[in-house]
């Protein structure tokens, strides 16, 4: 009886260990890019094939270091997208930032816009992705105009986790620009969860991150946890009303250092009009 117990706690704790390093080396690396098509019927025709690439939570040196950056821009570039977008958490922890820039100018994409997430709450952030030629987006707006007279509006919200005025004030300083005539208006944010403190209705799409999808999930079971901001919306897509909204998984890792069942991934979305 004993010895059949032994075993059996022998097995157990062996297949934790084995999860918890496959968790680690294994999980952690690799890179998915997750294709979607999205339909928008009143684009117009020169809008039709739009490509965006999404891509959120680097937490660069987490277990997202120069090669795998390297190898993440690469796959980027191959897509060749019209707009690349970054939603936020772009540091884990103190690094030489000159291969950071470095690598980050080769994506190849005139237009390249980002948010900050929780983990960028300092002027650092902005410095970084503008020596990158990303247009920062922190409580502002872009419009964008891609062969055709009526633009792209991208609006774009700092993180609100650890920021002093609340969201509804922040984008409220902003709301002037839905009143402008769009093809399309796109949020970029780094917590989904704010969304529900505005009014998400004026947007087609809202691109977000934070949530990892959960870092480690489980078959059928799914997220073991999230974290706050993202508690009620982390999977990877949800619709809100009419409107579209996709959470990216990530690329690296915060608080522990495992993925499961959730390899690093970017977003690659085709918009049309059929």
């Amino acid at each position: 009886m004993k010895k059949k117990i032994f075993i059996s706690l022998f097995v157990i704790i062996s297949l934790i260990a084995l999860t918890a390093l496959y968790s680690r080396y294994i999980g952690t690396k690799g890179l998915v890019t997750k294709e979607y098509k999205l339909v928008y019927n009143s684009i117009p025709l020169e809008y039709n094939g739009l490509k965006i690439v999404h891509f959120s939570d680097l937490h660069y040196y987490s277990t997202i270091k120069e090669n795998e950056l390297e190898s993440i821009v690469n796959e980027i570039n191959l897509l060749k997208p019209d707009i690349v977008v970054f939603t936020g958490d772009l540091l884990e922890e103190e690094v030489s930032l000159d291969n950071l820039v470095e690598i980050l100018n080769k994506i190849n994409c005139n237009l390249k816009y980002a948010v900050s997430g929780n983990n960028d709450q300092n002027d650092k952030f902005e410095n970084l992705m503008e020596k990158s030629n990303f247009k920062v987006l922190n409580d502002e707006y872009d419009l964008v105009y891609i062969d055709s007279y009526t633009p792209i509006l991208l609006l774009g919200l700092s993180s609100s986790i650890d920021n002093n005025v609340n969201i509804e004030d922040r984008f409220n300083k902003i709301n002037d620009s839905l009143n402008i005539d769009t093809a399309l208006n796109i949020l970029l944010l780094h917590e989904p969860d704010y969304i529900d403190r505005i009014n998400y209705s004026k947007f087609n799409l809202i691109l977000a991150g934070h949530s990892h999808n959960g870092q480690v999930r489980l078959p059928i079971i799914g997220k073991i946890y999230t974290p706050v901001g993202a508690k009620k919306y982390y999977d990877e897509y949800y619709k809100v009303g009419d409107t579209d909204l996709y959470i990216s998984s990530g690329l690296g890792t915060s608080l522990y250092k495992f993925r499961l069942f959730n390899r690093p991934s970017i977003n690659f979305y085709r918009i049309t009009n059929n």
